[in-house]
C-alpha cells in the first residue's frame, strides 16, 4: 500500500497478505473491508480467530482438527476403524467426507514429505499412523504429485512388514471429463487404473 495511507492499515493488508492465495490487492481489499465494519463485527471477527486459535487441536486419534479430544468421527461407533485413509491435510477429510460413501476413518499427515523444503518423516505425523492397532486396510490418499507418491511410498514400506494391506487412490479421468482436453500423464493414468466392466 502507498506511503499515504495510515500504517495500521497498511500492516493489516500485509497480515491478510501472508495468508496462502491472498495476494497484495486482495489484502487491501479485505483490510478497507475491515474498516467498514462496526467495531462490533470487528471485535467478534478477531474473537473468532482467538477462540479457534485457542480451542481447536489435533485429534488424539486421527491427527484431525477438533475442539474435542476425540473428534467425532473416530468417536463415532458406526465407522470401519479397521480401514484408515491417509490424507496430507484436514481439507482433504472434508473432501472425502462431502461424498458420503467412505465409512472408514481417517489419519492427517499434516504435510508430504520434501527433504528439499526440510520436510522429513519426523515433520508429519506417521508415528501416530503407525501406533494404531486393529488396521487391516491404510488407503493412502495423497496427491498424485512426487510429494504426494513418495510419501505414500515411503508409509507403505513401513505398513507392509505390519501385515497392513496398503493400497492407493486410483488416479485418471474426472467424470464428464473430455478425453481431447486431457493431458497425457492424466490419460496415463486412467490406462493404467483401468478396472474389469
Amino acid at each position: 500500500m502507498a506511503d499515504h495511507n495510515a500504517l495500521p492499515l497498511v500492516i493489516l493488508a500485509e497480515k491478510f497478505a501472508s495468508l496462502p492465495g491472498i495476494g497484495m490487492k486482495s489484502a487491501q481489499r479485505l483490510a478497507y473491508h475491515v474498516m467498514s465494519m462496526n467495531e462490533n463485527e470487528v471485535e467478534d471477527f478477531a474473537q473468532a480467530l482467538i477462540d479457534a486459535k485457542k480451542n481447536v487441536h489435533c485429534c488424539k486419534c486421527c491427527q484431525n482438527l477438533t475442539e474435542r479430544e476425540i473428534c467425532p468421527i473416530c468417536s463415532d461407533d458406526d465407522r470401519d476403524k479397521s480401514v484408515i485413509c491417509v490424507v496430507e491435510n484436514p481439507k482433504d477429510v472434508s473432501a472425502f467426507e462431502r461424498t458420503r460413501e467412505y465409512n472408514g476413518v481417517y489419519h492427517v499427515l499434516h504435510g508430504l514429505l520434501s527433504p528439499m523444503d526440510g520436510v522429513t518423516p519426523d515433520s508429519l505425523r506417521i508415528k501416530e499412523l503407525l501406533a494404531q492397532g486393529g488396521v487391516n486396510e491404510v488407503i493412502m490418499a495423497t496427491n498424485p504429485t512426487v510429494e504426494g507418491d513418495a510419501t505414500a511410498m515411503y508409509i507403505a514400506g513401513l505398513l507392509k512388514p505390519l501385515g497392513v494391506k496398503v493400497s492407493r487412490l486410483a488416479f485418471g479421468l474426472p467424470v464428464g471429463g473430455i478425453l481431447e482436453y486431457a493431458d497425457e500423464v492424466t490419460l496415463y493414468k486412467a490406462l493404467e487404473n483401468r478396472s474389469n466392466m
